[in-house]
């Protein structure tokens, strides 16, 4: 089976995030990158469904500058068979639309059966590159699975998607794409050896021109959405201690949250 997983590289949910007020831009200094966590756990259940069939390969595609070579190395060290790195300025600034479109004309250049991505990205929350990227392949789409189960023949998964009080189990023909979330599985820790292997690894680096693009559809130029500037949210202000009796101080509260915080 040939698994194909969809990686971001995010800035380090630890790292404290600086907002540049002259240009409403992020401050890229000091800034340290991961794997996405949600990106992950699609890393491992391909892993996973690997070492069950004790046959099969995984290829991690990401897009992004020349660090995310690194994040791509690190899914290697887990186990993945190979890289695909979507590296070209013309791919810069693209929102979820525009990324899906990228992604899904490298993909389309081998065969697949499955692609698993994270639910979402966690610098912007978006969650819609999965379901994009399905709709462009023209495949099915299920979104946050906590659970997979291949038939026997591989042509269909029954998946667990956990709603409000229960669970949901769907049954999707294969090629599909899965985006997968917490519950799923504990993603592995790379290896020592599987570090130095990873050293060894192809990763094929593709430009636009390469997948024969046009570039009003991809990065900056081809998205529907545009992000004008960034800004930090305002400071919070000091605590206040109501003195009194407590009936009076409830009433004091009350009001202070109607006229001031205009809460109620």
């Amino acid at each position: 089976m040939n698994i194909i997983v969809c990686m971001k590289q995010v800035p380090d949910t630890a790292t404290r995030i600086k907002v540049r007020p002259e240009t409403g831009d992020i401050d890229p200094e000091g800034i340290q990158y991961v794997v996405n966590p949600y990106d992950e756990f699609a890393v491992e259940e391909a892993l996973q469904i690997k070492e069950r069939l004790g046959s099969g390969e995984v290829t991690v595609i990401s897009l992004g500058t020349h660090r995310v070579k690194e994040a791509l190395r690190s899914c290697l060290a887990m186990g993945a068979d190979r890289g695909i790195h979507l590296n070209d300025s013309a791919f810069e600034g693209g929102d979820s639309l525009a990324t899906a479109m990228a992604l899904a004309a490298a993909i389309q250049r081998r065969p697949f059966d499955l692609i698993l991505c994270g639910r979402q990205a966690v610098d912007d929350d978006q969650a819609q590159v999965g379901a994009s990227l399905a709709e462009l392949l023209d495949i099915p789409h299920v979104s946050l699975i906590s659970k997979l189960e291949l038939s026997a023949d591989g042509k269909q998964a029954t998946v667990r998607r956990d709603v409000e009080g229960a669970s949901e189990f769907v049954e999707v023909d294969l090629p599909a794409v899965l985006t997968c979330q917490k519950g799923l599985n504990e993603p592995r820790y790379p290896s020592l050896k599987g570090i130095m292997a990873a050293k060894k690894k192809p990763v094929e680096e593709l430009r636009a021109t390469d997948l024969q693009l046009d570039a009003n559809t991809i990065g900056a130029a081809g998205s529907k959405m545009k992000v004008l500037r960034y800004s930090a949210p305002p400071a919070r202000g000091g605590g206040k201690i109501l003195q009194g009796e407590p009936a009076e101080a409830v009433r004091e509260l009350v009001r202070l949250l109607r006229e001031e915080a205009k809460i109620i």
